[in-house]
């Protein structure tokens, strides 16, 4: 028997694996997230206090500024910013900071579309995501 390989739609395709952070709440990277630390700001989420760093972030959805784009692309300079985005909508102004900064030559993180559905069903623990956008245990990677 196969094992369940839930898959999301690349925005912007690549690799990375890391623990899996599920949000449970939506997050604004805007006054929500240091852009030191990768650590979650917000004082009233849910999983204040955690860091996004090196993570497979699933986001249940984000709570829009157009300066969201500036501290993704802070937390990748600084190399704090999630290894993968899983968004359950796409976020033009979110992955505007990933462009930029391919654009620059820095390594961004790839980032998928799955609905909060599909996130729910993700493996637990260390995930890998695949240029294709299958998200599987990293033991099965």
């Amino acid at each position: 028997m196969t094992p369940h390989r839930p898959k999301a739609h690349p925005i912007l395709p690549g690799t990375a694996e890391g623990p899996l952070l599920q949000l449970t709440a939506p997050l604004s990277f805007w006054g929500g997230v240091d852009p030191k630390t990768g650590t979650i700001i917000q004082v009233r989420h849910p999983q204040c206090g955690l860091s996004i760093a090196g993570t497979i972030l699933c986001l249940p959805a984000t709570i829009g500024s157009s300066s969201s784009s500036a501290v993704l692309l802070e937390l990748i300079r600084l190399g704090k910013a999630p290894a993968a985005l899983v968004l359950a909508a796409p976020d033009a102004i979110l992955l505007i900071g990933c462009l930029v900064a391919r654009e620059m030559g820095w390594e961004a993180p790839p980032a998928c579309e799955l609905a909060v559905s599909g996130q729910r069903k993700l493996p637990s623990g260390r995930v890998a995501l695949d240029r294709a956008g299958h998200l599987t245990s990293s033991k099965q990677a």
